[in-house]
């Protein structure tokens, strides 16, 4: 069953052309991964690129942290190769592009199913076209079965807003219903959910205003394209110091022979409920997850 429990604070895309990028990935601190073969790799690039992320896959797939490799969309000339290759390089899982209806995400199952994928390399897809937002529930629903399994939906903000001719401005009130109905229908299906990119390198206190804002909506983490990034995104989207204090005190408030058998107690002056429980319980088990990552990382380094 996919998990939501896994840190995904912060997925990197890395440019699959650019071995500099690449090389540099290894000692980015970043939850996530996403070796790029399509958006950021020129079409005379492709193969180059293809060749370059299936031969370092292997030596990034260590420890905690995700690394997942986007392909090239299903309706491209380079989807086959680029499928073949991941296939035989096993990253943890494929990002597709531009999956909008049920259909593609058959369409990209048989492709890896043709290519003798592992059965424990995941699908994650794309949500960033018109027809996306409004097909994501079915998408959702169908996300367990066959193998393999969608365990994440990755928000294309930019290209979503071309698509319906919005403009991102601060507080992008023109995307919250579909960025609100993205993660509603990946809930509903225990799938993680991705916000999309923020443009603007420099601007790291819009970035931060943009994490808050999708860790509100109730996503995992945020999609990044420079390594600058990756330390706001892994703040915001963890459990603060007074998060984790918190979760503690309702723990063992729960705990206490006299509240064992009630829903409901009352606590600093607040009404909480047994769903705060397993709220808080969530909480101390991503806090534990990333400590864990951090110590891979020491480990590594």
């Amino acid at each position: 069953m996919p998990t939501i429990l896994r840190p995904r604070r912060s997925a990197l895309y890395v440019p699959g052309a650019n071995p500099r990028a690449l090389d540099k990935a290894r000692s980015v601190a970043a939850d996530v991964l996403i070796l790029d073969l399509e958006d950021a790799v020129a079409t005379d690039r492709k193969d180059a690129a293809r060749d370059a992320v299936a031969a370092i896959v292997p030596d990034l797939t260590y420890g905690r942290r995700e690394i997942v490799v986007r392909v090239n969309g299903l309706d491209t000339p380079w989807i086959a190769r680029d499928i073949a290759a991941m296939a035989a390089a096993r990253p943890d899982a494929i990002l597709v592009p531009k999956l909008s209806r049920t259909d593609d995400v058959r369409r990209a199952r048989a492709a890896l199913a043709a290519a003798h994928a592992p059965k424990d390399m995941n699908l994650w897809a794309m949500i960033e076209t018109p027809a996306a937002i409004i097909n994501a529930a079915a998408m959702a629903a169908i996300a367990e079965m066959p193998a393999p399994s969608i365990t994440c939906f990755v928000i294309g903000t930019n290209d979503l807003a071309a698509e319906i001719g919005a403009r991102i401005r601060p507080g992008r009130a023109a995307l919250a219903p579909h960025l609100a109905t993205v993660v509603v229908a990946a809930r509903a299906h225990r799938l993680a959910v991705l916000d999309g990119t923020f443009n603007d390198i420099e601007d790291h206190e819009a970035l931060r205003a943009e994490c808050v804002q999708g860790r509100d909506f109730g996503m995992d983490g945020k999609t990044l394209i420079h390594p600058s990034q990756v330390a706001v995104a892994n703040d915001v989207f963890a459990p603060s110091e007074e998060e984790v204090a918190w979760a503690r005190h309702v723990i063992e408030a729960f705990a206490e022979p006299d509240n064992t058998g009630k829903g409901a107690i009352r606590l600093a002056g607040r009404m909480v409920e047994r769903l705060h429980e397993r709220q808080a319980k969530r909480t101390l088990e991503m806090a534990d997850a990333i400590a864990a990552m951090k110590e891979d990382e020491t480990s590594a380094g």
